[in-house]
């Protein structure tokens, strides 16, 4: 019904950036925040950075002042600009949108599948 679809990761150099990008596709009505999430080997899921559909933005400590999120509404797509990447970046990395679907009432969280990022020498 609904997909959100991940794409831009891969290897990097410590200092070096990556895109990220998340599509949404499907019988989608509305869009209201979205996020990035990720999750290294061995650790929990955590919160990476969020959106709001008016381009309201909050990042983590960990990310703030390195990582930018934005979005595309007309495109159901956010985005995740990654710069002065450090080996601490390493994950998985997931976004997630809150999402209204027509003809059904309420919203749904909505995972992508993830995509990897790298950060090595």
């Amino acid at each position: 019904q609904v997909q959100l679809v991940e794409s831009g990761g891969g290897l990097v150099q410590p200092g070096g950036s990556l895109r990220l990008s998340c599509a949404a596709s499907g019988s989608i009505f509305s869009i209201s925040d979205m996020a990035w999430y990720r999750q290294a080997p061995g650790k929990q899921r955590e919160l990476v950075c969020t959106i709001t559909s008016s381009g309201n933005a909050d990042y983590s400590d960990s990310v703030k002042g390195r990582f930018t999120i934005s979005r595309d509404n007309a495109k159901n797509t956010v985005y995740l600009q990654m710069n002065s990447l450090k080996p601490e970046d390493t994950a998985l990395y997931y976004c997630n949108a809150r999402i209204r679907v027509y003809f059904k009432a309420g919203w749904q969280d909505y995972w992508g599948q993830g995509t990897q990022v790298t950060v090595s020498s």
